[in-house]
């Protein structure tokens, strides 16, 4: 049986292509303007790196926050759904799942079978998600790798008190004119995001194993900074910005069998 997911993220389509549940390739696009065109070009860039023809694909089921504009899809899962479902996939030991994208971040609570127990999402302020990191990077004139690895040397505490992505900029601008070591300030930055996410997972309980995924997962700083205001160490699967993918394809290869 072959299944695909579709992953149509606010910046990147992802696609992830199973046969028989293993997986057998995988792409990413930036979304653009025409994100049905972009998912179309996922999907066959997924397609020729597994070596299937796109008309052998039993069933292809889309999530993310553009699912209902993915092409060719025989269903949909929430962006929630996909996340629990891929991370059990490869951890059936994870009970709870944060998932921090460019524009929203989620906390879900989730059983050994990769069901949803409970979930909450951040989704009325950037400043609980990826793209909040690349403002605040911009703003101290460093790239979003160097600005990761930057809070990773400062061991100072600076509270943030902005909750607005544009108010916490000019906050960093404040912090650069009085002569705050960049290190401090992403380290600052890095935390203030952490907080948010750490408050939003609290809301549904936190169980162990911790698994984080998304693409914001790649950013050390963060990863450091929710480690410190969960007090334990979250898993990072391989490739997390392609859960969401992966989990889709998964639900396509439930529905196939029911």
């Amino acid at each position: 049986m072959i299944t695909a997911g579709i992953d149509m993220g606010a910046k990147y389509v992802k696609v992830v292509i199973l046969k028989d549940g293993n997986i057998q390739g995988k792409a990413m696009v930036a979304t653009g303007f025409e994100p049905a065109t972009s998912a179309t070009e996922c999907l066959n860039k997924a397609a020729q790196e597994s070596g299937i023809e796109l008309s052998a694909i039993d069933h292809i089921t889309s999530t993310g926050a553009g699912r209902k504009a993915a092409p060719n899809i025989n269903s949909d899962i929430t962006d929630v759904g996909a996340a629990a479902k891929g991370v059990t996939y490869l951890n059936k030991d994870v009970r709870t799942v944060i998932d921090v994208g460019a524009e929203e971040g989620r906390g879900i609570k989730v059983d050994g079978d990769g069901k949803v127990v409970d979930f909450a999402v951040n989704e009325k302020c950037a400043a609980g998600a990826g793209a909040f990191a690349e403002a605040m990077s911009r703003a101290l004139e460093v790239s979003l790798d160097d600005f990761g690895k930057l809070s990773l040397q400062s061991d100072k505490t600076i509270p943030m008190n902005a909750q607005c992505a544009v108010f916490a900029e000019s906050e960093v601008v404040s912090l650069v004119h009085a002569k705050t070591p960049k290190h401090d300030i992403s380290r600052a930055v890095h935390d203030a995001i952490a907080s948010r996410i750490v408050s939003m997972v609290r809301r549904v309980g936190i169980n162990k194993e911790v698994a984080l995924v998304g693409g914001v997962s790649h950013n050390p700083g963060f990863v450091d900074a929710l480690n410190r205001g969960l007090e334990t160490e979250v898993t990072v699967p391989e490739n997390p910005e392609y859960i969401g993918a992966l989990g889709a394809a998964i639900v396509a290869l439930e529905r196939t069998k029911s």
